[in-house]
């Protein structure tokens, strides 16, 4: 039960009603508590507002009654003996509420009413069915009540207003300013609470306006509640001025402020408030302070700063306290220290179901799937949250068989099933991509009536994208309510153009969605846009979004900050990317990632080991994703490091507790067939401790093919079409290999299996952006509107081209085709006819930019070097092994790609 601080000039007797040694101490809470009024027999608040100007006593300074204390179970409602005025009602109706006992106060009510009516006793009812969760009857004792008075009204508007009945609590406001009764501090504290329940801005406005009339705006309960008001609104400016005014604060004051900090994402500017409250005011922090600062420090990544607060909590006295601990586990794992998180867990004396919930979201952020898993089981209470914790957290490490799994084991042992729960299976179904699972659960969730939450369906339209569902997808994208908020459906949406490889869709409707107005652009949306634009190169858009961004202070995101590092580096734009990487005021493991992976497709090997070092330095964890891109940063390094890779390779487990997986086996063969240790990379397959997936073989295929290895590469390639004999790209492999070895007839015969199973080769695809618009290209291609005067260029760069000395290499063409076929194949490639449609509508001195959905050939390699010359132009093709700058006859990648 919360007390009451009273002002010391205030004569109020305190029953035992009001003191019970039973209860708690109320929690500092960064909103004041709705006041829980005592039972007792004088006027609580005397209209006196100067009292209400004076420091409040300490709690602990207030008298006690210790012989008020109940020694025995209370009286039987049937066994209440007769009841005279002089009877302690008071104590009998705190007696009913200790022990929820409703009879007991139903029948003190009764006994009430055989005498005069007392406007204290009366108050004191409505609090006592108001606490015992009976508003009915609380309202009709204070309808039966000829006389009321501030107690009476500020009672029943708090109990309303904690029961979720804010409109009666609004109602009761006005009534009572009806009745000429003036309100009191807590009367503003509970009539602000309820209209921050419902966001009311315009009457919480109103009210701040007659606290200031009235001159309760100087106590700090009623400053504090307004503060938390405008918060809520999201109106910090508001919040910070009042804070500057206040004549007095106290510990929820500076809790109330560095709360709404963090929710505007301001988690710097907390710190320093918590540094300013020591010098300033020199309070004593409390749980709630720590819990808050540690969720400030984890927001911004400041490790030293959340160490900090853990030494201060430990010196504080806050060792053992639940909620400091279970902050402390949450600040661990966001800021990547999983050792520091399991070291606390093992220590602490006393856990709850967070503190082992917290744990699993922990393991599972690291990848540490069995240690979850086994936790969860060691748990001794779970709950919903704790199972959903492990199935959102088997989503996060791929494991969506898994989260199937433990989703039906949900269903059959009846654990509730929450939106997480089910978004969460949702999400598994799109991971695993199976049509006929995604639609049994599709018609599950709309069974059991969850199709209409907003969050579900956007995970369901998302899931739809991801199974090859597109026109489902489409589907449920057209029948969203228009007068609702589509920012969300709209980014899921053009999330799923660009997963299903339909990115001009993507890019098409992102530009609607902004000229109709529906779409909001949010930190999400614009992280999702970004990726877009890095995956189509389209950098003007990109660049808009970034500019957007920095306007809207989306920068501070880190997930937005990340996808422009992305962004930049896929559009060929490297510096930019570092730049926003150094500007990041934190920076998580994708961060790093992605830079990484930017150096890695401008092929600086060397820079991308650099940049790792530094994020040894910084003691950030590596994932999976870091790994690989360690491996592959091997690749492409100035000198051959094979050595160092191999050593690198055999220490993933040992050092970062990471068991290597397909795709790392796949990178590490690349990195020898680079460096023409075919027969090593071979060796290094059959070594591995499992049975390799046909990437792995793949890329050793395609190690074979640049190296004109047909022995190895025919073993490579019986393993491949064992496992995938319905993959078009093996074929075309295999038949590559043999045309560069020059083995015409085995290529002849695979091409020929290809057209028997009715296979066909993935549309080879080039596309330049030119004015906003994207343009694609297909080989021999004249479906655009300009391909006559494209023709035309081309074969005049063609002419220009073999007067510098550019001879067509046609050893990948069929044989069985005439040679001037040949070069017919040759000079109109997608890429050849891109290049020369930029050259077109371009300035002369500007870049040309081309990207193309597959390795570019030999041929167009060499031919892009020639048009750098004798059309003195950059040519800038980015492919599915880098970036290729073609500048004065030379190449970025030197001929190795």
């Amino acid at each position: 039960m919360a007390a009451i601080i009273f002002p010391p000039s205030t004569t109020t007797k305190i029953t035992h009603a009001f003191l019970s040694p039973l209860s708690p101490d109320p929690p500092k809470s960064p909103i004041p508590p709705i006041p829980s009024f005592p039972l007792c027999k004088t006027p609580l608040f005397p209209h006196n507002p100067k009292l209400t100007q004076t420091p409040h006593p300490p709690l602990s300074k207030l008298p006690s009654h210790p012989t008020l204390l109940p020694r025995t179970n209370p009286p039987s409602p049937n066994n209440l003996g007769p009841i005279s005025p002089s009877s302690d009602f008071f104590s009998l109706l705190h007696l009913s509420v200790h022990y929820a006992d409703v009879e007991l106060a139903m029948a003190v009510h009764a006994a009430i009413l055989k005498h005069l009516e007392d406007t204290h006793l009366s108050n004191s009812l409505i609090v006592a069915y108001l606490k015992l969760g009976r508003p009915s009857y609380a309202r009709k004792v204070f309808d039966e009540m000829s006389r009321r008075d501030v107690v009476s009204y500020t009672a029943l508007i708090s109990g309303f207003a904690k029961l979720a009945r804010e409109d009666e609590a609004v109602g009761l406001f006005f009534e009572m300013r009806e009745s000429r009764i003036e309100p009191n501090e807590y009367t503003f504290v509970a009539i602000l609470t309820a209209c921050m329940r419902v966001s009311d801005f315009e009457l919480g406005f109103q009210v701040h306006a007659l606290a200031i009339k009235t001159g309760y705006l100087g106590c700090t309960y009623v400053s504090n509640v307004l503060m938390g008001f405008y918060g809520k609104c999201g109106c910090l400016s508001l919040v910070l001025k009042l804070f500057d005014k206040m004549p007095q604060r106290d510990i929820a004051s500076w809790n109330t402020v560095a709360s709404c900090l963090v929710k505007e994402l301001m988690y710097e500017r907390a710190l320093v408030l918590f540094h300013d409250m020591l010098q300033t005011d020199n309070f004593r922090v409390d749980y709630f302070t720590l819990s808050i600062l540690l969720v400030a420090s984890a927001g911004c990544f400041a490790l030293m700063a959340g160490r900090e607060l853990h030494a201060h909590a430990l010196r504080s006295g806050f060792k053992t306290n639940l909620s400091v601990n279970n902050a402390l586990i949450g600040f661990y794992r966001k800021c990547g220290s999983v050792k520091d998180a399991v070291v606390l867990f093992e220590r602490m004396p006393v856990k709850d179901v967070i503190t082992w919930t917290e744990m699993v979201t922990t393991y599972m952020k690291f990848g540490l799937v069995e240690s979850a898993v086994e936790l969860l089981y060691r748990m001794p209470v779970k709950n919903c949250v704790s199972y959903n914790a492990l199935l959102a957290g088997y989503c996060q490490n791929g494991e969506a068989s898994r989260a199937l799994g433990l989703f039906c084991r949900m269903v059959e042992e009846g654990i509730e099933l929450s939106d997480f729960t089910l978004t969460s299976v949702v999400n598994a179904c799109g991971l695993l991509m199976e049509t006929k699972t995604s639609e049994q659960i599709h018609g599950f969730v709309l069974k059991f009536g969850f199709g209409s939450n907003d969050c579900i369906e956007t995970a369901l339209l998302d899931m739809c994208t991801r199974c090859g569902r597109m026109a489902d997808a489409e589907k449920m994208f057209h029948r969203w309510p228009l007068d609702q908020n589509n920012s969300i459906i709209w980014t899921s949406m053009i999330c799923g153009y660009a997963r299903h490889g339909q990115p001009e869709e993507a890019i098409s409707l992102f530009c609607l969605g902004q000229a109709e107005g529906t779409m909001t652009v949010d930190e999400v949306a614009s992280a999702a846009v970004l990726g877009v634009c890095g995956m189509l190169g389209f950098r003007v858009i990109g660049e808009q979004i970034h500019c957007h961004s920095l306007k809207s202070g989306f920068m501070s995101d880190i997930g937005v900050g990340n996808a422009t590092i992305s962004s930049y580096c896929k559009c060929g734009n490297l510096e930019d990317g570092i730049k926003v990487f150094n500007n990041m005021p934190t920076h998580d493991v994708v961060s790093w990632n992605g830079l990484m992976a930017g150096h890695i497709l401008h092929r600086q090997g060397d820079k991308t080991l650099a940049l790792w070092m530094q994020m040894v330095a910084a003691d950030v964890q590596p994932d999976s994703v870091t790994i690989l891109l360690i491996i592959s940063a091997y690749r492409c390094t100035k000198s051959n490091l094979v050595d160092h890779c191999r050593r690198f390779f055999r220490s993933i487990k040992s050092t970062y507790n990471i068991e290597p997986a397909s795709e790392h086996y796949a990178s590490l063969v690349g990195v020898l067939g680079h460096w023409g240790l075919l027969e090593e990379a071979e060796q290094e397959i059959c070594m591995m401790p499992r049975e390799p997936e046909a990437s792995v073989w793949r890329a050793l295929l395609d190690s074979c093919r640049v190296h004109f290895n047909t022995a190895v590469g025919k073993r490579a390639a019986k393993q491949i079409l064992a496992m995938e004999p319905q993959n078009p790209s093996t074929y075309v492999l295999v038949s590559n290999l043999y045309s560069a070895s020059g083995r015409w007839h085995c290529s002849d015969m695979i091409r020929g299996e290809m057209r028997e199973h009715g296979f066909q080769k993935r549309p080879v695809r080039s596309w330049i952006i030119h004015q906003n618009k994207i343009h694609s290209f297909y080989a021999r291609d004249k479906s655009h509107s300009r391909s006559k005067d494209i023709y035309s260029g081309l074969q005049i760069l063609v002419l220009e081209c073999i007067r510098a000395g550019y001879v067509p290499d046609t050893s990948f063409v069929l044989h069985e085709v005439e040679e001037h076929q040949k070069t017919e194949f040759l000079f109109y490639h997608s890429a050849k006819l891109a290049v020369t449609y930029g050259l077109l509508m371009t300035r002369p001195g500007k870049p040309v930019r081309v990207v193309k959905n597959i390795v570019l050939c030999g041929d167009c390699h060499t031919f892009f070097k020639y048009v750098s010359v004798v059309t003195k132009r950059e040519i800038h093709v980015r492919d599915t092994s880098g970036f290729h700058c073609f500048s004065n006859g030379r190449c970025s990648c030197k001929d190795q790609w």
